[in-house]
Parts: C-alpha cells; structure tokens; sequence
C-alpha cells in the first residue's frame, strides 16, 4: 500500500480493557495498515519527552499518570493521507461528540480516557514514530 504514515497509541484505558484486537480491525477496515506494533509500559521519561509540548499545562502530570499506568500499544499506520484518515477513524477527542463507528465513540470512557491518540500532521507524526520505532522495525 503507497501511501504515508502516522503514528498511532492505543492508550491505558483500552488496553486495561482488552480492546487493542478489536481497535485494530477499527483502524483496518477504515482503510490503514498497521505496519509496526509494539505493547509497552511507557516510561515516565517517555511519557514526559512524548508530550513536552503540554508540560506548561495544568494537565501534564496527570497525562503522564495516565499513560504510564497501564502498557500501551504503539503503532505505526500505512495509508493514503494516513494522518487525516486515521483522525477520522478516531473521532472527535470528546467521545460524546465523535461520529459513530470511530474509535472514540465505541470505546472511549471520557474525553481524557479516550482510548487512542493519533499524530496531528506529518511532520510530528515522523518525529513521534522515531521516538518508538526504527526504520528496521517498519514491515509494510
């Protein structure tokens, strides 16, 4: 599949649940291919690193808290215009507002435990998949 890449986490909240397998045929059938995975317990250095850009933010430590709680599922998604497609296919942060059949709107718990994350463009999409992947481990 020619396309770009996103990346992509199935956070605490889902995976406490079980619910990486049934995300993932989510991501699947909305038109992505998942070519790099990983489940991991995020460290707080990673968790930190990962979102510096919130550390000004009120929220930041309890974000950190929360993605280092329970293992995460870090991906790597192929697709056309993989960024924006897989924005779709999570549905709007606020789970009550996300289109049905997104992600957000089957499983998420709350605007905070919203069960995955995606990139927001390209450019931090290549920087956030280097912080969890080498090139060695993307198999498309």
């Amino acid at each position: 599949m020619a396309g770009t890449r996103t990346f992509s986490i199935i956070k605490p909240d889902a995976t406490e649940r079980n619910l990486t397998g049934a995300i993932n045929k989510v991501i699947e059938e909305g038109g992505l291919r998942i070519v790099a995975q990983r489940r991991i317990q995020m460290t707080q250095a990673q968790a930190e690193r990962f979102y510096d850009i919130h550390k000004e933010r009120p929220f930041f430590g309890e974000l950190v808290e929360f993605m280092t709680s329970a293992p995460v599922v870090v991906q790597v998604l192929e697709g056309e215009n993989a960024v924006v497609r897989y924005r779709d296919v999570m549905g709007a942060t606020n789970p009550e507002e996300a289109a049905d059949g997104t992600i957000r709107k089957l499983f998420a718990k709350s605007i905070g435990e919203n069960s995955a994350h995606g990139s927001d463009s390209d450019d931090n999409a290549a920087l956030e998949i280097a912080q969890f992947f080498s090139e060695a481990d993307i198999v498309g």
